[in-house]
């Protein structure tokens, strides 16, 4: 299957569907292409997660987003982009991978493969990389990290109830697993490298952590490495030596890198320290012509630069350079 567009999206996360909003605002031809389903990073989330930012810093394309508490939550967040989503009427492939991206005489052709198998096609004058970072988490490159009770990704507590759990991190995604697991009657033990938590912990839960590592509640091993993971224990490097922590269950919740395999695909130039490619901030345009990048993945290792408040606005830097391109 072939046809011809201004602009392939790939990545239908926030800021892809902002790209999307904005290149149609614009009178551009884009259609937008993900591997999973819509904002599968949102929904990747923690099942009762709050989100940090108000709702007016997560909205996109000037709709409003209206809950009625103060901060939205996960489910919050879903219905909002779905509706988004529906009311600009995006054309938007779920479950379908781009596998590879190639130049086509003036144009790029992007094929891809959908999840019955069947591979299509596209040919459009510019892509657009918004294909963040979940799904890429970081490894620890320890024995036993691929063990089936190892997972980088935390849903809810229910699964651990009366178990022993051992989570690794010391960010607010591990603070949060860690008093969910607590809350649902599993026996918790935070890990982290650090003498203490990272220091920019939820101010409305940092009081609720800190008391329940003081009262014993939540286990806590500072100062500590994992250096191998077994069926029933995780064994670290501590101060004191080596320690075992028991663990049906272990959460790795250590953050994300950006994808940038397609960036590499297109001999996209990206810093080797930190992992930025090169591009244009007042336009998002990398230094291929034609290939331009939004979200978080503009922010290399360091995904706390780049987030939805931000992120979201690319779009339209994007969209006013298309507009000038012949």
């Amino acid at each position: 299957m072939a046809e011809r567009l201004d602009a392939v999206i790939i990545g239908a996360g926030p800021c892809g569907l902002a790209a999307g909003i904005a290149l149609k605002r614009a009178g551009l031809r884009a259609v937008i292409i993900d591997r999973s389903c819509v904002v599968s990073g949102v929904a990747s989330y923690p099942t009762y997660i709050t989100f940090f930012s108000t709702p007016d810093r997560l909205s996109i394309g000037g709709v409003p987003f209206i809950v009625a508490t103060e901060k939205p939550t996960r489910r919050d967040a879903l219905a909002y982009y779905r509706a988004v989503t529906t009311m600009f009427d995006l054309d938007v492939r779920q479950y379908e991978n781009v596998e590879r991206i190639r130049r086509c005489d003036d144009a790029f052709a992007i094929e891809s493969r959908t999840r019955h198998g069947v591979r299509r096609e596209t040919r459009a004058r510019a892509v657009v990389i918004a294909t963040g970072y979940f799904g890429h988490p970081n490894r620890l490159d320890v024995p036993g990290e691929d063990l089936p009770h190892v997972t980088h990704l935390f849903t809810e507590g229910h699964w651990a109830f009366r178990q022993d759990v051992v989570v690794v991190g010391g960010g607010n995604s591990a603070v949060e697993a860690a008093l969910d697991l607590y809350r649902s009657g599993a026996r918790a033990t935070i890990v982290h490298f650090l003498p203490q938590l990272d220091h920019n912990i939820k101010p409305w839960v940092l009081p609720d952590i800190t008391n329940r590592i003081k009262d014993g509640s939540i286990g806590a091993r500072f100062s500590s490495r994992v250096r191998a993971i077994t069926p029933e224990h995780v064994e670290l490097d501590t101060p004191d030596g080596v320690d075992r922590v028991r663990a049906d269950h272990v959460y790795l919740m250590v953050g994300y890198q950006p994808n940038a395999e397609l960036l590499v695909q297109l001999e996209v130039p990206i810093d080797a320290r930190t992992g930025i490619p090169a591009h244009d901030p007042a336009t998002m345009e990398t230094a291929v012509p034609g290939v331009f990048i939004a979200g978080v993945i503009a922010s290399g290792n360091d995904a706390n630069k780049t987030f939805i408040e931000n992120g979201r606005f690319h779009g339209d830097l994007i969209a006013g350079r298309l507009a000038e391109m012949p």
